[in-house]
């Protein structure tokens, strides 16, 4: 198939249902018949564990993803923070919130391992780890630091025309993962009492789950407005009874000037701080969208 920007000749990998152009990095939606789940859904992670995913089942637990892009985007730099922004969020999960290390998965694009890097595949898993077997009191946070991209939507379900994406390390070869796949993974499985609390730093992320309310926040973070994002077709985009929030540094539509030629250097991680403000200067967290209409407590 083509690339709708640039006409570039595109491989087509079986399952996916966009594809990232190596020559101008936009993405093409691949008119495919929609399979009735995910390839792999349900089976991707053994109840016991297994590979790097944890076997036991803490109460609370975590993934954390951060990617730099380091070589893997032509006629681009890499991301500066991605790297950082995750060691300091297992850091503050582990010595503030009480998170046991064991609980914590962290996919990066600077691991040799390769069950620890950021591949599609590979966050899958992580996603499906994360949420199975979720129960009363369980509190489960998503990471993701890296970019986000648009892709022109066919079910009728965003009221901007776009699915909202993120990119793993593989991207080129292997597409993005669509927030319509994320929702199903991490936000229809939370039964009652359980809560997600996602941090995502990325661009046109703010509705990157698909959560059907969604707050802007103005920078200095005095005033807010909530609104109304359920789907105009009515499907339904909430949880089974659990609470999922999300916290976004961008909005959907809006880009960031993130990548750099140089090295990459340590930077503060923005939308964590309006959990932690404590770790360096004010947030400019721009959204926030949960699964129901009511204040966020911390």
């Amino acid at each position: 198939m083509k690339c709708r920007y640039c006409r570039a000749t595109l491989p087509v990998i079986p399952g996916a249902r966009a594809i990232q152009c190596a020559q101008c990095n936009g993405v093409t939606r691949v008119r495919l018949p929609r399979p009735a789940s995910r390839p792999g859904n349900g089976i991707l992670v053994q109840p016991g564990g297994g590979g790097y995913f944890p076997g036991t089942r803490s109460k609370k637990r975590a993934v954390l993803i951060g990617i730099t892009y380091a070589g893997m985007r032509r006629g681009g730099g890499q991301l500066r923070g991605p790297i950082n922004d995750v060691m300091c969020m297992r850091y503050m999960l582990c010595e503030r919130f009480g998170f046991p290390n064991d609980g914590i998965v962290m996919l990066t694009d600077e691991e040799r391992d390769p069950r620890k890097q950021a591949t599609k595949e590979n966050i899958r898993r992580a996603m499906d780890w994360l949420v199975q077997g979720c129960s009363y009191g369980d509190s489960l946070v998503f990471q993701f630091s890296g970019q986000g991209v648009q892709v022109e939507d066919e079910d009728g379900d965003e009221m901007d025309g776009y699915d909202e994406a993120i990119c793993p390390m593989d991207s080129f070869q292997q597409g993005p993962i669509l927030d319509d796949e994320i929702n199903e993974a991490i936000v229809r499985p939370l039964v009652h009492g359980a809560k997600l609390h996602a941090v995502v730093d990325a661009e046109h992320s703010s509705t990157v789950l698909d959560l059907p309310f969604l707050c802007r926040i103005s920078r200095k973070g005095t005033n807010w407005q909530w609104e109304d994002h359920r789907p105009p077709t009515g499907a339904y985009k909430g949880t089974s009874g659990g609470q999922a929030i999300l916290f976004s540094g961008c909005s959907d539509g809006e880009k960031r000037p993130t990548m750099v030629d140089q090295p990459p250097r340590l930077i503060p991680f923005s939308p964590l701080l309006i959990i932690c403000p404590r770790l360096t200067q004010p947030p400019w967290v721009r959204t926030c969208s949960c699964s129901m209409p009511r204040r966020w407590e911390p």
